[in-house]
């Protein structure tokens, strides 16, 4: 194997991580979209529990003129 040869695997081999890393990074966003839509849920969910807690009907004894 010559001088070239070995440069051109080398460039060649330079070009395949670069696409690699590219499409790590695609995916890597998809990811961190989809980690803040579920963060966003969670704290929409959030909200709904504690406002459910909060105007849940207090119970009264019975008998009690109130």
């Amino acid at each position: 194997m010559g001088l070239t040869e070995r440069v051109w695997d080398a460039f060649a081999n330079t070009l395949k991580l670069s696409d690699k890393v590219d499409q790590l990074n695609t995916v890597v966003s998809k990811q961190q979209s989809r980690i803040e839509d579920l963060n966003a849920r969670v704290i929409r969910l959030e909200a709904a529990l504690e406002f459910a807690i909060r105007t849940k009907p207090t119970k009264r004894i019975p008998g009690s003129s109130n």
